[in-house]
């Protein structure tokens, strides 16, 4: 076999369908879609999403099952963006297939996300998340006899150097210029300021005196790798037999497993109970106290 050279080459301006390369189907996307059309995922998401929209008034938006398969895209390949999984969906044809749109149709577009996501209230996914339990349990990929509670901690868009103080509202330079007066340092400089600030003995960020002024739900807290930044925490409630994801909270980053973990285990024993459709346990749902953050678009 001789060498093959890459060279540059000019789009043809029309291509006949027929000539296009073939792709194959992705198998795991495939065999989603077919669970999902057996469940009536897409009548269920319609319905559940159809008092948020006008009725028969402008043009039709995304059809909320498109909208949710491109969430369920995101979590299966790792994308933490919505910018990103509308790059990705616009890349791949076998991912057009998963969604149903043909190759003339345009993909939708990170903004179009936004908007919707913005329109949903937060129950909307809650019941699509039980209904994907609902699925589970159905095919027998459900167990609940065995919950294991993994938590982690996520970093906030909000960046530390932008906190103020909870009782003066003064933002870290104008912190600092006052520890500086009152040292006799007087009209020092933001390099002056830093230079001071690292060589300080028992520096400390307390959430007890600083907050974020755009994000109030975030916490200082220290990360994995050590690093110090505005957070939230994470935990996952998942079935240890089929490692199915029962429930998922998010709490302010200061709190810790002692405290969260009990309310956890409420809100997944809730989870079960509706899906075995007895009555929902009165602790069970998303926990509340964290106003509703936005995805990183």
């Amino acid at each position: 076999m001789a060498l093959g050279k890459r060279s540059p080459k000019q789009t043809d301006l029309w291509i006949p369908t027929d000539k296009l390369a073939q792709v194959s189907r992705h198998p795991f996307y495939a065999k989603l879609n077919e669970v999902l059309d057996k469940a009536k995922f897409d009548d269920f998401a319609e319905e559940l999403c159809r008092p948020y929209y006008a009725e028969k008034l402008g043009r039709p938006g995304i059809a909320p099952g498109l909208y949710f398969r491109m969430l369920l895209i995101g979590y299966f390949e790792g994308i933490e963006s919505q910018r990103g999984i509308a790059w990705r969906v616009q890349d791949s044809l076998s991912l057009r297939e998963f969604l149903g749109l043909s190759l003339t149709e345009r993909t939708p577009d990170h903004s179009a996300l936004t908007k919707i996501r913005q329109r949903l209230d937060e129950p909307v996914y809650n019941e699509v998340f039980l209904f994907v339990l609902k699925m589970l349990e159905g095919n027998k990929l459900l167990k609940g006899k065995t919950l294991g509670i993994d938590a982690t901690t996520l970093e906030a868009n909000a960046a530390m150097k932008s906190i103020v103080r909870k009782d003066g509202g003064e933002n870290w330079n104008e912190y600092l210029k006052q520890l500086a007066e009152a040292e006799g340092i007087k009209e020092a400089d933001v390099a002056t300021l830093r230079k001071m600030d690292r060589k300080r003995k028992g520096k400390k960020v307390s959430n007890k005196d600083w907050k974020h002024p755009k994000d109030p739900d975030a916490r200082i807290a220290k990360m994995k790798d050590g690093r110090t930044r505005m957070a939230y925490k994470s935990e996952h409630s998942v079935d240890m037999d089929t490692q199915a994801i029962v429930a998922i909270s998010i709490d302010h980053a200061d709190q810790g497993d002692t405290t969260t973990g009990p309310e956890s285990l409420i809100e997944a024993q809730g989870n079960l109970m509706e899906v075995h459709q007895k009555q929902r346990h009165p602790g069970s749902g998303r926990r509340q106290g964290l106003s509703q953050q936005p995805v990183s678009e």
